[in-house]
Order: C-alpha cells, then structure tokens, then sequence
C-alpha cells in the first residue's frame, strides 16, 4: 500500500537545501505527511482495499498568501509551506516561531553562509540589511523575542560570527541578561541603566529621570545627545549577554538603531578602535 504526496498549486516547491525535504519538491513536512499517509490507509483499510493512492495537495490563493512570509529566503517559491506535528494549530506559539528560526539557520547554513545577522523584526532586520550589504538574504534571521535561545542555535548549527542588530529598548532588555524580550516574560528595568548612568558620570538628577521614565524610549531621549557613553555601555554589555548566552563560542557582536532607524551605535567601529 502506496501512498504517493504531490504538492498542487498554492504549495510551494523547494529550491534550497537545509530544509526536511530536498530541493524540488513540494514543500510538504514529514508532520503532515504522515497525518495525510495515516488517513489514507485509515479509509483504505475499512473497505479492505489496497491500491496504490496518489494524493494532490493545493492551498487556494497559496502563492499570494506566500508574498506575507519568509518562506522566499527559505526558498520556497510558488505557494506555502505545510507545516505541522500535531494537526492543532497555535498561531505565534514558542515551538512555531522557534520552529522557523531552527528552519531559517539551517537553510543559512547549507549555503555556506559562516555570519549571520539576528534581528528582533521586519523592521529592524530592515535596517540592518541596507548595512550589512555583502551578507545574502540568507543570513538575515529575525528571532522575534527569542534572545538567547536563538544564539544556542547558533552555536549548535557551528556560526563564526553572529550580528545583533536591534532598537534600543530591545537592546536594553538585552544587555540586561534577559533570556527572552517580550514584554511578559521580561519587565523592562531602568534602574540598571541609571545605575550605569551615575558609574559613567551622568548625575544624579539624570540618573532619577531615568530611572523613573515611562518607557525605554522617553530614556533614550535623556541620554542621545549629552550621555552617547551610556549608550555605548548598553551595546557593550548586550554583546557581554548574547556571548554568555551562546557559551563563548560565538564571535559576536552589534548594532543599535534610535527610534527613526538610524545606527546610534556600532559595535564594529568599537572594536576597530580597540
């Protein structure tokens, strides 16, 4: 008993290696595929039959749907990717979204890219790649919230060099040991940065200003013009947490975009200072 699976149109076709199924052909996991494999003999088993059974699968409006995903820099073109290992679906669960970034660095990997570029959005990845121009699509990789989790993926998957590139508030978070930055599991603490603040000559009338701001944001705008030092000290020490996180086996190193997406700080020119 047979059961043969065909990706239709609106299912993506691969075109890159790195990925569960090889390079051309539909972009169907080993999840669903056995979930349609088991239903098939199911129904096949209780008509007592045993023909070999060709199965098509399609997605209607499948390639535009694709247009709204990463699965181009994973190489699939034509349509969506099926994914899935229960059949229960749980949109922007942990396991999904880390999914994709276990996906995106294996792709990256059987490129042979040795660099990446680890960003927190579409935005910030964005910035970085108008910067980073001689790294392929590839190895531009957005992990969401996902810290330190990703740069133990990283690390597994035998990168060199690992990038940060991230707005200020996440690079708060980050400097400050957060494991993952979203706003749940992570309360964003000001008292650190006044702190650092007051060791880097800031006083303490600036100091209390930060420590009492709403949002990292309303910090950032105490700092940006008279305390560039301090912003220096969140860069340095998100670079000190992302190295902890990944064991000190990975190069790392960053870069802090302000809030109208310009680099306020550039860990590659500290270091060629250095």
């Amino acid at each position: 008993m047979r059961v043969e699976i065909l990706g239709g149109e609106g299912v993506g076709r691969l075109t890159k290696p790195g990925l569960e199924v090889p390079p051309g052909g539909p972009a169907i996991n080993s999840g669903p595929r056995k979930m349609i494999e088991n239903s098939v003999k199911l129904v096949l088993n209780r008509n007592n039959k045993n023909h070999a059974v060709r199965v098509e699968i399609f997605v209607p409006d499948g390639e535009r749907l694709a247009q709204k995903t990463l699965n181009g820099r994973l190489g699939i073109v034509g349509g969506i990717s099926i994914l899935g290992t229960t059949g229960v679906v749980r949109p922007m669960s942990h396991e999904a979204y880390t999914a994709t970034i276990l996906s995106s660095l294996s792709v990256a990997r059987a490129s042979g890219l040795k660099e990446l570029v680890l960003s927190t959005g579409r935005r910030s990845e964005r910035c970085a790649q108008g910067i980073f121009l001689d790294i392929l699509p590839e190895g531009f990789i957005q992990i969401g919230d996902f810290f330190s989790e990703s740069l133990k993926m990283a690390m597994d998957f035998n990168f060199d060099k690992v990038f940060m590139a991230v707005f200020f508030g996440k690079a708060l978070k980050m400097a400050q040991g957060a494991e993952c930055t979203h706003a749940a599991k992570t309360r964003l603490s000001l008292q650190s940065l006044a702190a650092w603040g007051l060791e880097d000559g800031c006083g303490k009338e600036v100091a209390k200003k930060l420590a009492t701001a709403n949002t990292a944001r309303e910090a950032f705008e105490y700092i940006l013009m008279d305390f560039p030092r301090l912003i220096s000290r969140v860069g340095e020490r998100l670079i000190q947490s992302a190295m902890m996180h990944s064991e000190y086996q990975l190069d790392v190193n960053a870069i802090i975009f302000d809030y109208q997406e310009k680099v306020v700080w550039d860990g590659r020119e500290e270091k060629s200072v250095s």
